[in-house]
């Protein structure tokens, strides 16, 4: 007899997307079962032992904002806290952490295991349970491995790496959805049969080395700020011991060996047939691509305090072990290095995100919700940023409820989801902050205003967190009255501070009393009274945005039968289906006077549905 099992909601995967989701669906209030095939691997880091970066540190600060989970697990195990590019502009400011792998994957667990509402089960699920909607399906439940039946209103899938997995040690393939892990390949074919379309991309991850036979005299030692910078806006001061890392390069002499093996390497024999990340080469990549070049920069990242493992941030290949093993003794200072885990590469199946809504639902299967590498993303915190998303709306949607959409102008996340949505990916797509039109307003220091206003209405964020943002909030409105008081010169405070060689430092020496104020509140009306002009002559391009996303666009709108719309455009917009008009400005090839053809025929048809509704009754 089949047991069945009833939830709200059903988390498949147990990745960075899955916790996330997992969590924000039962902040909103619904039931959730998190399904993963080893409890002992949730949050666990498959690749580099880090949380954050340029672009990357924004979407886990606004993870944050809207009460998610990274940020408090990398303050709580991070072992080296640093702010990138500090010395350029706010807006490029990113913050980045060493973890502890294992610290962290337990401390997510804990916090999976402890939250409301969340049930945790050891599952493979092998097939979606859809019942017949409209033109197409509606999600109901999962079947795993023994025949038990999960039911639900929702379905979050977040399988990362693991759908049809398989692993490249040179010319060795060993299936895996990752080191160590068995793949899983029964439910691929579940969601090809609901005609979902399937692709495939690459991805892979560095050696890891025995830390006591490296030569740490020889290579350069990257120290963390001090002080350390938090990056959950709860989080007050950081009292940690941190960690050094360490720079090393590669050398002519280990570009010759692996020029030397290109024949054996998976990535150039024809073996792997997918596309992996542009902006993560393996090496073998970098030293045939970037042929002129004599060296490589290698950053050594210390795996845990509990450890000696070092994780080799620039060496991620998938050549032969003892191709491997030569490579790392070219290295300065790993003369003598011994290999713990070999690099390897990793082919998996994903369902490219133009077949999503802008709240990651399948445009095919309703209450079908993709979050994480199976929307063709690569990073821990674009799958976190994703999962709290699809999470959310699953849990909004099954309440009646509006779902959540980020504008571009409003988050990273939003600038993310609507690239994916809208454009697509070709290669495994990786946050930066040049994908972000309005990235002066998108900083990381500030997204717990921009967000967590909006996190609050929608019950993912608590009142603790939204009470500290209100005290924040008033200190910054404290602190700009007391600048516009203050005369330098006859010249107000605030109109002084603009001025581009004005510091805040000098300021505070003027005036100790402007000392009072929080280095938090200092910082933020800084930023805001120094960009001020800039973020204002950018309001009125976002106006622009706004009204035409006014303009909602019908699922079922028969782009064909729009008059005067090219044909180019008719296919461009019947297959990613746009939600209005700002989105469907966006998709490539789509032109100015394609939307105005649009704007004409909304136009039309809102002056023709009054005219019906009269002559019906």
């Amino acid at each position: 007899m089949h047991c069945t099992y009833e939830f709200d909601v059903i988390v498949v995967g147990g990745g960075h997307a899955g916790v996330e989701a997992a969590l924000a669906a039962a902040r909103v209030g619904a039931r959730t079962a998190l399904l993963t095939s080893n409890l002992d691997t949730i949050g666990q880091m498959s690749c580099n032992p880090a949380i954050g970066g340029v672009a990357k540190g924004q979407l886990v600060r606004e993870i944050d904002a809207l009460g998610g989970a990274m940020a408090r697990a990398i303050d709580a195990t991070g072992i080296q806290f640093r702010v990138l590019n500090r010395r350029k502009g706010p807006a490029m400011h990113g913050p980045r952490a060493q973890a502890d792998r294992k610290a962290y994957q337990l401390y997510v667990r804990q916090l999976v295991e402890e939250a409301s509402n969340v049930i945790l089960r050891q599952e493979t699920v092998t097939e979606l349970l859809v019942e017949p909607s409209g033109d197409g399906f509606r999600a109901v439940g999962v079947k795993v491995r023994g025949e038990a039946v999960y039911r639900a209103g929702a379905v979050v899938l977040s399988t990362g790496t693991f759908l049809r997995g398989i692993l490249h040690y040179g010319p060795m393939i060993v299936p895996g959805g990752r080191a160590a892990e068995p793949p899983v390949d029964e439910l691929t074919a579940s969601l090809a049969r609901l005609g979902l379309e399937i692709a495939r991309f690459k991805t892979g991850t560095s050696p890891r080395l025995d830390g006591r036979t490296i030569d740490f005299d020889r290579l350069a030692i990257q120290l963390g700020d001090d002080p350390p910078q938090p990056f959950s806006f709860l989080t007050e001061r950081l009292n940690v011991e941190q960690l050094p890392c360490w720079i090393t390069y590669t050398t002519p002499e280990l570009h010759e060996l692996l020029r030397a093996n290109l024949h054996r390497a998976p990535l150039f024999t024809g073996q792997i047939q997918s596309v992996g990340p542009r902006y993560c080469p393996s090496v073998e990549t970098k030293v045939v691509r970037f042929a002129d070049k004599e060296r490589h920069q290698i950053f050594l990242e210390p795996e845990g305090r509990q450890t000696h493992e070092i994780y080799v941030n620039g060496l991620s290949t998938s050549v032969p072990r003892d191709v491997q093993d030569q490579m790392v003794r070219l290295v300065p200072g790993l003369e003598r290095a011994v290999i713990t885990r070999y690099g390897y590469a990793i082919e998996y199946d994903y369902l490219p995100p133009t077949q999503l809504t802008p709240w990651l639902e399948s445009k095919r299967v309703k209450r079908l919700f993709c979050a994480g590498q199976i929307n063709g993303t690569t990073g821990y915190e674009e799958a976190a940023a994703q999962g709290l998303v699809a999470g959310a709306n699953a849990a909004l949607i099954l309440a009646g409820k509006d779902p959540l959409i980020l504008s571009r102008d409003q988050a990273y996340i939003g600038v993310m989801i609507d690239d994916l949505v809208t454009r697509g990916v070709d290669e495994p797509y990786r946050m930066f902050t040049s994908r972000a039109e309005y990235r002066l307003r998108l900083r990381h220091d500030n997204a717990d205003r921009r967000l967590t206003p909006l996190g609050y209405r929608l019950g993912l964020v608590d009142r603790h967190r939204y009470e500290r943002l209100l005290a924040k909030e008033r200190e910054i409105a404290g602190l700009k009255t007391c600048l516009e008081k203050l005369r330098i010169d006859g010249t107000p405070g605030d109109v002084y501070l603009r001025r581009p060689e004005v510091t805040w430092e000098a300021l505070v020496e003027k005036f100790p009393e402007l000392g009072n104020f929080s280095a938090e509140a200092s910082q933020q009306v800084v930023y805001d009274i120094k960009y001020e002009g800039y973020i204002a002559r950018q309001e009125a391009e976002i106006e622009r945005q706004r009204r035409l996303a006014e303009y909602r666009l019908p699922a079922d709108l028969d782009y064909s039968r729009v008059p005067g719309l090219r044909f180019e455009a008719q296919e461009k917009l019947s297959k990613v289906r746009p939600h209005n008009l700002d989105q469907a400005s966006r998709i490539s090839g789509i032109t100015p006077a394609d939307i105005a053809v649009l704007v004409i025929h909304l136009t039309s048809r809102r002056r023709q549905q009054p005219a019906s509704s009269s002559a019906a009754s």
